[in-house]
């Protein structure tokens, strides 16, 4: 065999190493985003969960409240809301109270996205995004923020009765 001939079939090996390289990295990385997809997944139903329960004693304290289960393309979560008169010499006034929080849907980016958007008394209280890389997502630090945001929301309401 010549010189040539013995680089030629090292060349050929390197090509189909590095073939067999190229399919395992890409087969690796279609799992890590299936493992990912199926972390934001689970993150999303036990957080969601949490979310309900606790707006769900929020409206036990505030009574007046009317709660909704959100499922819907901007995300998981939940809903509470309020209309109140607020009556006056000659001006009666409506008042409208909220708190949404919602789980986002999982994107390409791999993060998990816990939004809030809250009104108290016509005015905009609290408009905000958490994110975590799933990859560093923990369910009791994201139930932390959830009870964070709807500890603050409590006493904004409260103070503004």
């Amino acid at each position: 065999m010549s010189d040539f001939e013995e680089r030629l079939q090292r060349a050929i090996q390197r090509g189909q190493q590095a073939r067999m390289a190229d399919s395992a990295s890409a087969n690796a990385d279609a799992a890590t985003e299936e493992e990912l997809r199926l972390k934001h997944s689970q993150l999303r139903s036990e957080l969601t969960e949490h979310i309900e329960d606790c707006l769900q004693k929020l409206c036990d304290h505030f009574p007046g409240f009317d709660y909704n289960t959100v499922l819907n393309e901007k995300g998981w979560g939940a809903r509470i809301s309020r209309d109140d008169i607020k009556l006056g010499r000659g001006t009666d006034k409506n008042e409208y109270s909220r708190l949404e929080v919602l789980v986002r849907a999982y994107s390409d980016v791999h993060i998990l996205e816990i939004a809030t958007k809250g009104t108290l008394r016509n005015r905009e209280s609290l408009n905000r995004s958490n994110y975590r890389f799933l990859k560093d997502a923990m369910l009791p630090d994201l139930k932390q923020i959830v009870d964070g945001i709807v500890l603050e929301f409590a006493e904004q309401f409260s103070a503004n009765m």
